[in-house]
């Protein structure tokens, strides 16, 4: 890459990130209510982004060999019981993570 593609790339990807950031804030001011249809987008994205990354989290998940995707069950289940337990997202994915690592790395049933 020359120095001009790199000054260019710079320069857009600086753009590209300024606009995300103040273009919310210039067509939603303060004074003006926040449109239905924002509102109900923000109440569900969420829940649709998780269930995004669950589904590709487990697609290529091998149930019919062995270990019958038993590591990421139990990680799936470590999550939503700390998340049932503690109401914390960060807590509970960070638990599933180890846990998945763990079997994966150091069970003894492979």
């Amino acid at each position: 890459m020359t120095d001009l593609q790199f000054l260019i790339t710079a320069v857009a990807l600086t753009a590209g990130t300024i606009v995300t950031r103040f273009l919310p804030f210039i067509l939603f001011p303060d004074h003006k209510p926040i449109p239905a249809w924002i509102r109900f987008l923000a109440e569900r994205l969420p829940y649709a982004s998780i269930g995004m990354l669950v589904v590709y989290a487990l697609k290529d998940t091998a149930i019919f060999s062995v270990p019958y995707g038993l590591p990421e069950a139990v990680s799936l289940g470590i999550i939503t019981l700390v998340h049932h337990w503690k109401h914390n997202t960060l807590l509970s994915i960070g638990s599933g993570v180890l846990i998945y690592l763990f079997l994966m790395n150091f069970a003894m049933f492979f």
